[in-house]
């Protein structure tokens, strides 16, 4: 996160443990005072922590004014501290102490990949799954707080660097090769074979689709499809045997879209995974599928029954990210 420049102290207080901020369409409103400014920073008294839209936050809080009736909130805080906000909607609290304990290293890895870029904008990473899900200390338990302080300053590193330490749900047997997806070439992301989650609830999924609902998505998403979908086919599957291209057949025209794409315009909660098989009958596209997720990096459900088979964090990280290492942070 950038440090505001120019600071000007507005208001200072004593004893206060929250403070509720609302934001309005020309003006920021906190207890007592009424302000108007592009740029609001707001510092917690030591102990105290910030409260918005329901959530408490620890560090600070900066208000930019991006428009003249929308505000962007950024909460700036440590590495540590933002960690503890991630975990608990990341894996449950539950899991065996050295599952936390990996996804506690590569969250942390994940969040310091990213703040490494420059940016044109005022953050490092965004709240939702596009970075990691962060909720504020709302979200923190005992279990997750304890795995990130055993983990603190551990990372993953490849020759020496941070890398796009990536997890998802369930691989569904193996795990993918980063360059199916997106243009990050690392020995660590290239994919292994997952013999450890065949027990997730996620492990094997169906979906039945109306040819219409496809249809009105993939219009709805920019594509030129078909007016009326006669056939979808699998025409090509990489060596995880993900499927990497498909063909939707119709009278008029075809139209052939990455397996990726067609998740997306579909929707990644509906086609869990591009590892699928797939029939047109009755009007109606079914599927099937194995994993849950992009299948780059960690899985967490092989990731949880590996530690509950005994295996170390460091056995984990070292199986699903081969020739990593992991390196505390200087």
């Amino acid at each position: 996160m950038r440090e505001l420049t120019n600071n000007r102290l507005i208001r200072k207080g004593r004893g206060i443990r929250k403070q509720k901020v609302a934001v309005y369409t020309d003006k920021t409103v906190a207890p007592s005072f009424t302000l108007t400014a592009s740029r609001v920073q707001i510092v917690p008294l030591k102990g105290a922590f910030i409260y918005i839209n329901n959530r408490i936050y620890r560090g600070k809080i900066n208000l930019i004014r991006k428009d003249k009736e929308h505000f962007l909130i950024v909460n700036e805080l440590g590495v540590e501290e933002y960690v503890r906000g991630i975990l608990c909607n990341e894996i449950a609290p539950w899991w065996p102490m050295d599952a936390l304990k990996a996804q506690s290293i590569i969250a942390r890895t994940y969040a310091l990949y990213q703040k490494q870029f420059p940016k044109d904008k005022d953050f490092d990473v965004t709240d939702d799954i596009y970075s990691q899900v962060y909720t504020g200390k709302t979200s923190e338990r005992w279990r997750t707080n304890r795995a990130v302080m055993l983990t603190r300053g551990k990372v993953l590193t490849f020759a020496g660097k941070v890398f796009p330490a990536y997890y998802h749900a369930t691989c569904g047997g193996r795990t993918e090769d980063a360059r199916e997806l997106w243009n990050v070439d690392l020995t660590p992301l290239k994919g292994v074979t997952c013999g450890f989650c065949s027990g997730s609830p996620h492990y094997h999924w169906q979906q039945r689709i109306p040819l219409i609902a496809i249809h009105s998505k993939l219009i709805e998403k920019g594509y030129l499809c078909p007016e009326e979908i006669q056939s979808i086919e699998i025409i090509a599957r990489n060596n995880s045997h993900r499927v990497s291209r498909v063909l939707i057949k119709g009278l008029d025209k075809n139209l052939e879209i990455t397996a990726k794409d067609f998740r997306q315009a579909l929707n990644p909660n509906v086609i869990r995974s591009t590892n699928f098989t797939l029939q047109v009958e009755d009007g109606s596209l079914h599927i099937e599928g194995l994993g849950w997720g992009h299948g780059v990096g960690l899985c967490q459900w092989g990731m949880y029954y590996m530690a509950k088979e005994g295996h170390s964090d460091e056995q984990i990280l070292y199986h699903y990210f081969p020739e990593s290492k992991i390196t505390p942070v200087k």
